[in-house]
């Protein structure tokens, strides 16, 4: 994350903070059409891509924003060839233990959403030693989702909820939305104001599914290990346009 640091300490001047994103949300897409590109591998893409991702939580973190989250590898990607999933297992397991004593020292908090348990058992043990030793930080909320899905994410709540149902201990009349959330991955975590998709894809790719209900969209053509602070900057530029009347006149 010792990025540029005191390029970033100020909020450009056509942005306005109260018109800021609190919580933004991204789909880093074309790590590996970047790589082919350059005529690189593919995992050099993603490892370009990680480079990006911290340059992105510096950024919000300076510029006030409190909340980033990354969909850093969904359920379906399982079905990419086993080497490159091998290669992302063990890229987020390196990346969490070289970055963990600076995001203490940054006052990031770090936390994963996902179907953790199917994860490599190293990696779980990386991700709760990261989660622990940053629960207190308050700078940023940095969530990581790995191994989600929002339709898997909606039935598991859904079937939870329906076991406290048939238990006797809900009654359906009691089931509110502000519940259902309690039995989401993302409980307790604010929904995103501001989507990114990165490569020109138009589709939320099964990504905080129910979250998104009222979030803005932002696609932008420039693949992911190239969306720099600039880039951001058009982002953040084009939600302040836009009116936010969340069903209203």
């Amino acid at each position: 994350m010792t990025t540029q640091h005191s390029e970033l300490q100020y909020l450009p001047a056509d942005l306005q903070q109260e018109l800021l994103p609190q919580h933004v949300a991204v789909i880093m897409d074309g790590n590996g059409r970047w790589a082919k590109r350059q005529g690189l591998p593919r995992i050099m893409g993603h490892k370009r891509g990680v480079d990006t991702l911290k340059d992105l939580l510096r950024c919000c973190k300076d510029w006030g924003i409190k909340a980033l989250t990354a969909y850093a590898f969904s359920t379906e990607n399982w079905k990419r060839p086993q080497e490159e999933v091998e290669f992302l297992m063990g890229l987020f397991q390196r990346v969490l233990r070289q970055e963990l004593r600076e995001m203490v020292e940054e006052n990031v908090q770090i936390q994963f959403v996902g179907n953790l348990k199917a994860l490599p058992t190293a990696l779980q043990a990386e991700i709760s030693r990261s989660m622990e030793t940053t629960k207190n930080n308050q700078s940023i909320k940095f969530t990581v989702a790995t191994n989600y899905g929002g339709r898997q994410e909606i039935l598991q709540a859904c079937r939870a909820i329906a076991q406290k149902v048939q238990a006797g201990v809900l009654k359906p009349e009691e089931i509110s939305e502000e519940l259902f959330e309690s039995h989401l991955y993302t409980a307790g975590i604010a929904d995103p104001d501001l989507l990114i998709r990165t490569s020109g894809e138009m589709r939320l790719s099964n990504f905080l599914l129910w979250q998104m209900a009222y979030g803005e969209i932002y696609i932008t053509d420039t693949l992911w290990p190239d969306f720099d602070r600039k880039e951001f900057h058009r982002a953040l530029c084009a939600y302040q346009q836009r009116e936010r009347r969340f069903g209203k006149i």
